[in-house]
């Protein structure tokens, strides 16, 4: 199965453990569909395409050492690690609930190679230059030291290591920003400041030596790669 498919299959393999939020961040339940639509202005072929250029620093062949952070429920990514037996897998959380969901999704898809560690982004367990890969699929926006966040992220990496994902940028869709101002925000989901699609890309590039940013309505879907050392 293909990363592309293994999106579209995510909430149907979960089975009983699947959550509300699940079936919206993967834009497969009736309540998710109206969700996405609504807040974000997305259908499945969007919310498909962004959660496939989000996966798609990943190389398909990768066999190093990477970090995904946060797993949350592990609805996304696991069935994607199903096809890197070769990677050294860790997953971090600051939720425990969440975490213990993606880890009996990954003792059910027996993945040997995944390993979770509970803890805070903004200060990483890790000496430097551990990964060759980090992944953040819909976190930054939501972590309260975001400054935190994207030093240690870039100092866990290794020269070379590849730092790519997606979350929720202001100044794309009115809506979704009405949502997120109104809804989110005050109810602690999501935290402010929020970045723009250009400030992101322009801080990324003052941090990597190649730096790339997406748009799909109100998500960012970036790719960067970290200089080298000589």
């Amino acid at each position: 199965m293909d990363r592309h498919e293994a999106i579209k299959n995510a909430y149907k393999d979960l089975g009983g453990e699947a959550t509300f939020y699940d079936g919206m961040i993967t834009c497969s339940t009736l309540p998710g569909k109206a969700v996405c639509k609504l807040v974000w202005n997305m259908d499945k072929r969007k919310n498909t395409r962004y959660l496939d250029l989000a996966l798609s620093g990943i190389p398909k062949d990768f066999s190093g050492r990477m970090l995904e952070v946060p797993v949350g429920t592990g609805v996304l990514t696991m069935p994607v690690y199903e096809a890197l037996p070769g990677a050294d897998i860790t997953c971090l959380d600051y939720s425990p609930d969440m975490m213990e969901r993606a880890k009996r999704q990954a003792e059910k898809r027996g993945l040997k190679n995944v390993r979770f560690i509970q803890g805070d982004v903004g200060k990483l367990p890790f000496p430097d230059g551990s990964f060759e890969l980090v992944l953040s699929l819909n976190g930054f926006h939501a972590f309260p030291d975001k400054g935190a966040a994207y030093r240690e992220v870039f100092r866990v990496l290794k020269p070379g290591g590849i730092f790519c994902g997606c979350f929720y940028v202001k100044d794309e869709n009115k809506r979704t920003d009405w949502f997120i101002e109104k809804i989110y925000t005050p109810k602690g989901y999501f935290t402010p400041p929020y970045e723009t699609a250009r400030s992101l890309e322009k801080r990324l590039k003052a941090m990597y030596r190649k730096a790339e940013v997406k748009t799909v309505e109100g998500m960012a879907v970036f790719r960067c790669r970290k200089g080298v050392l000589f």
